[in-house]
């Protein structure tokens, strides 16, 4: 088996192990329903730091490096990231959904059903996650890859415990709202074969590819995880959780790199 094929298996393995990790996270809701806000909200703080050291160090960094370099691959990788976050924009305006802690519902529909809207939500965040590892193995890159992998199952986790709380209190049974947390991590693996497919197939324009995938993760940092830390009066903690998680994820990817 060759170079490429250990890659693409990789990446496929990689990006459903991190979507997996949705609902390892999910597990304590058999034990105990009482999880803080506070608590939440640092732990939700915590994984956005994670995301955000995984983003730039693995993501933003390489893109750099690919483009060569200077003004012109600082305009390639400044581009990527603006239509990865644009994209996301539009993903984010056009499809109805809810945000997972407030409930608030967007997009041109609401007259789906709550969890179906709970899907449409938590695949739209997952769904660049596993692009962003696809991405980081496209280039036979598996040290990066692994890294992003790593990154996004540790952030992953008290996001999947964050959905099966927001389940279990709209009087869902403890058990389906476990499985519907470790199903939203699943849509990761699909999108982790895109991120290989696209690298595969598009290697000169690679650069703007990984800067794609930063400008998606940096848009649901910023317009979903973030926000909703700050919502409950409890904004300190979850700040020094992103501080803490990005300094992890930096040793880390130091590391592993």
């Amino acid at each position: 088996m060759g170079l490429l094929e250990n890659t693409f298996i990789l990446g496929i393995l990689a990006s459903l192990v991190a979507g997996v990790m949705t609902g390892v996270g999910a597990i304590p809701i058999f034990f105990t329903k009482n999880i803080s806000e506070k608590m939440l909200d640092t732990l939700l703080g915590f994984a956005a730091g994670v995301m955000l050291a995984a983003t730039s160090f693995s993501l933003i960094v390489p893109s750099l490096e690919a483009s060569g370099g200077g003004v012109k691959g600082a305009l390639i990788t400044g581009l990527g990231i603006l239509v990865g976050s644009v994209f996301l924009d539009l993903t984010d305006k056009y499809s109805p959904h809810v945000h997972l802690l407030d409930k608030r519902v967007e997009g041109s529909s609401t007259s789906l059903k709550k969890i179906w809207l709970f899907i449409i939500a938590i695949t739209l965040h997952n769904f660049p996650e596993g692009l962003a590892v696809g991405v980081g193995f496209g280039d036979d890159n598996i040290k990066n890859g692994l890294s992003i992998a790593l990154g996004i199952g540790l952030q992953n986790m008290p996001e999947g415990l964050a959905v099966a709380l927001a389940l279990v209190r709209e009087k869902y049974d403890v058990k389906k709202a476990f499985l519907i947390a470790l199903l939203t991590g699943l849509v990761e693996p699909v999108g982790g074969l895109l991120g290989i497919g696209l690298v595969s197939i598009f290697k000169p324009i690679l650069p703007f590819i990984l800067a794609f995938a930063a400008g998606a993760m940096l848009f649901v940092i910023s317009d979903e995880i973030i926000p909703e830390t700050h919502n409950n009066g409890y904004e300190r903690q979850a700040t020094y959780g992103v501080v803490i998680g990005f300094i992890i994820m930096m040793i880390l990817d130091v590391t592993l790199g």
